[in-house]
């Protein structure tokens, strides 16, 4: 078992990082003159001081080629989903199942509607690829007061690489569970921008259940406002390769993150998570839980946490953590929190990361009441993911996804 943990209180002043500066150019291009870019540089190099001071545009030709050794991309099989990153992308409108809820919009915008930009820009190559190329955005917007809930399945994407672009709005005082049901064939490059409005609550899950040859790469950018909440979860089970990278401002005062994620790598899967958490406004709370299990020959897991505290988040309540469980031979697990405060006035914040195998005491207890022992492994390793289950807070979706993670195990049992 690997363990890694930090903490900085209130008083305290801190930066931990895995990977230290990164070597950066600094252009004119982009979305704000004279900014700080990424670190395949072709002239000068400066020191991102920052995490939200990375560079930004919503042109790819902004962007360098990616090469695999850049801090974004240098965990990422970049060769398997190469035709995202260079080639050019269907941007047209798909076909999807939602059914109509009350006070629930689902509607296709165009490039100009004034939401779309205001919840976060594109910080690396496959992003902004996809924000080039996208004609119409898939609008949800949700009004009223009345709790609602609404799952939009998407299962003809295709098999050509593709672009998609997703928005999401919670008008204030609104509170509502939007699920993004992705299956089928995919070579899709997606941002989704989620906007909170003052006093809202909003859950959006996003589900992975993919083909086995798959490749889809996300960006989900969430703007939360004052004394609003978010709840995001990730889940993600099927595809060859999946990237999906939350990007979380906590920008009113009195905002809640809730950041989960839940994921299963088999064989020669590659499932991958960058999460970006930043207190921008003061009071705020943030919660970061990612849980995976990996196994067979081959299967890679990745997640990065980069939670921001800044300068004006005061009262700052934040904790991130992630925990992988190995089940076989020949699998990877990188895991790496990383946490950044600007100010010394905060409540607290911490980091966690473990990366193991089963814990034999839990085994014991379970074999020493009778329990075979292939299913006392397949009761700790599903009440090892349970707990990120649980947090969706819709029960036909937590059972399924809770019977596929039995298939799963079941699978490993044989």
């Amino acid at each position: 078992m690997t363990d890694t943990a930090g903490t900085n209180t209130a008083g305290t002043k801190g930066l931990a990082t895995a990977d230290g500066e990164t070597a950066v150019e600094v252009t004119g291009t982009g979305t704000r003159p004279a900014i700080i870019a990424d670190a395949t540089s072709r002239h000068g190099v400066a020191p991102v001081q920052t995490r939200n001071e990375r560079f930004t545009s919503t042109d790819v030709h902004d962007f360098p080629a990616v090469t695999g050794r850049e801090a974004a991309w240098k965990l990422t099989p970049v060769d398997r989903i190469s035709a995202l990153l260079d080639g050019l992308l269907d941007g047209t409108r798909y076909e999807f199942e939602a059914p109509e809820v009350e006070d629930v919009d689902i509607s296709w915008v165009t490039r100009s509607d004034p939401r779309i930009g205001l919840a976060g820009i594109p910080e690396e190559r496959a992003s902004a690829n996809a924000w080039t190329m996208f004609e119409g955005a898939l609008a949800v917007t949700v009004g009223g007061e009345e709790h609602r809930e609404v799952t939009i399945s998407r299962s003809g994407f295709g098999r050509e690489p593709r672009a998609a672009h997703t928005l999401i709005e919670a008008k204030p005082f609104s509170d509502a569970l939007v699920v993004l049901d992705n299956s089928g064939p995919a070579l899709l490059s997606e941002n989704v921008e989620i906007l909170v409005g003052d006093s809202a609550r909003l859950t959006v899950v996003t589900v992975q259940d993919f083909d086995d040859d798959a490749r889809y790469v996300a960006t989900h950018f969430a703007r939360v406002g004052r004394d609003a909440s978010l709840r995001h979860v990730v889940v993600s089970l099927g595809g060859e390769v999946v990237r999906v990278n939350p990007a979380v401002t906590l920008a009113g005062t009195g905002a809640e993150g809730e950041l989960y994620g839940v994921y299963f790598a088999d064989s020669h899967q590659h499932l991958e998570q960058q999460v970006f958490l930043f207190h921008k406004a003061a009071n705020t709370r943030g919660r970061v839980n990612y849980k995976g299990a990996l196994q067979g020959d081959g299967a890679r897991t990745v997640w990065i946490g980069d939670v921001l505290i800044g300068p004006e988040a005061v009262g700052t309540d934040s904790y991130e953590q992630n925990r992988n469980l190995v089940l076989t031979d020949g699998t990877r697990a990188d895991s790496v929190p990383n946490l950044e405060i600007e100010n010394g006035d905060i409540q607290g914040a911490g980091h966690a990361s473990a990366t193991g195998r089963f814990d034999d005491e839990q085994l014991f207890y379970l074999r020493a009441r009778g329990i075979p022992e292939q299913e006392a492994r397949r009761l700790v390793v599903r009440g090892f993911l349970e707990e990120i289950v649980q947090k969706i807070g819709y029960k036909p979706l937590e059972e399924r996804l809770s019977a596929a993670i039995e298939i799963e195990l079941e699978e490993s049992a044989r």
